[in-house]
């Protein structure tokens, strides 16, 4: 079965998450990506070690590059550059979350693509975005946390909590996907190919949208309150006699299956509890209450009535209960795979959509370091002789 991008060449000068990622999810759908890195390997390819070893991956790099082709390269040097030239010239897409100032110097902005290649597709992601004072400033997923509200709402009010998973980092590198596939699809049509730009900053603001617009329409100058929803009520993370459960409740009907189950029908008549952001206004009486009944139950038999309750809920997993959990594994959310150099296999998470007829699949590892070098340079029309003269010059 073809992917959906097959015959289409990605070429990833990205690191870390929002490029990188953005081009597996490429790579996924069929699209042949090379993975273009420094000598000795990028500053992202040991980060969270596994045991893969230097010429392979810590354990974001093994996620971030599946189904890549690898090599080495110096593309600030005469020789790296010309080697870029002639990548770009059959390439359809050059991804690269480096700063604009980065992209200029290394040849990699529009203009100079465009010289090479009048209908390329340049993906890039910033941190703060175009046309703002702080657009020249570096960013990572925390400033995105933070600059959007996000953290300020999380945790409580004495200390802003960022969540440990970049999910701005993520947002950002499937928007840049997005925004690429809409880019490709706009080239079939005219011909033309164009910039496309994430930001980090952008993402966030996108993804707090509504907490910022009841901010400027209410100024109701929300408070964090741990895991305590905002909006609705019960909405919470509460302690079973062995663990932990979420719980959501929402909508009239729901509230009263809820009061219901834990004995509280009166609480349907309470002005306290008329909807559901009143029930939010008084939510700490509501995850009190949930609190008590939780606490009398362990989470199976907590989970089993909120479920014939038709609630919403599940219990809080560690990262261990997530591997184990049977359903993940039956969904085949992970899927255990082989890499060079590890006794044991990994659980990769496959393209994190399905499509029916044209799926995502997997079928290379993240690449060793140049592991691909020779046989990229080969199909550039590089002979042995030349080849071995950029690995003696460190070229390549």
């Amino acid at each position: 079965m073809s992917g959906v991008l097959e015959g289409i060449r990605v070429l990833d000068f990205g690191r870390y998450i929002a490029g990188p990622f953005c081009a597996a999810l490429l790579a996924d759908l069929g699209a042949e990506v090379i993975r273009i890195e420094r000598l000795g390997g990028g500053e992202d390819r040991p980060f969270i070690p596994v045991g893969a070893g230097p010429e392979g991956g810590g354990a974001m790099f093994l996620s971030m590059n599946r189904n890549k082709l690898g090599m080495t390269l110096d593309p600030a040097i005469p020789k790296g550059r010309e080697i870029v030239k002639k990548l770009v010239a059959t390439a359809d897409v050059v991804v690269a979350n480096l700063p604009p100032q980065v992209l200029r110097a290394l040849a990699l902005d529009l203009d100079s693509l465009r010289l090479v290649k009048p209908d390329i597709i340049l993906t890039t992601v910033t941190g703060f975005g175009a046309g703002g004072p702080l657009s020249h400033k570096h960013g990572f997923d925390g400033i995105g946390q933070a600059m959007s509200g996000a953290a300020y709402l999380s945790g409580t009010p004495e200390q802003p909590i960022a969540i440990k998973l970049p999910w701005v980092d993520f947002g950002t590198a499937c928007l840049s996907a997005f925004g690429t596939l809409a880019a490709l699809i706009e080239r079939g049509k005219t011909g033309r190919g164009q910039k496309v730009e994430g930001a980090l900053l952008r993402t966030a603001v996108a993804f707090a949208n509504a907490s910022l617009i009841e901010q400027a329409l209410t100024g109701v100058d929300r408070e964090a309150t741990l895991n305590r929803g905002f909006n609705s009520a019960p909405a919470d993370i509460f302690r079973c006699t062995d663990g932990w459960i979420v719980a959501t409740v929402i909508g009239r009907a729901m509230f009263r299956r809820w009061c219901r189950m834990i004995g509280e029908e009166d609480w349907l008549a309470d002005p306290r509890f008329r909807d559901d952001q009143a029930r939010a206004d008084h939510g700490q009486v509501v995850s009190a209450r949930m609190s008590r009944w939780c606490a009398e139950r362990s989470c199976a038999e907590a989970l089993s009535a909120l479920e014939e309750a038709n609630i919403v809920a599940g219990q809080v997993y560690s990262p261990q209960r997530a591997l184990d959990d049977p359903h993940i594994r039956a969904a085949r959310l992970l899927e255990e795979v082989t890499y060079p150099g590890l006794g044991d296999t990994l659980p990769l998470a496959p393209t994190p959509i399905e499509l029916s007829e044209t799926p995502g699949t997997y079928r290379r590892p993240a690449p060793l370091l140049g592991e691909h070098t020779d046989e990229i340079l080969r199909s550039l029309g590089y002979d042995a002789t030349e080849i071995a003269a950029l690995h003696q010059e460190r070229v390549v």
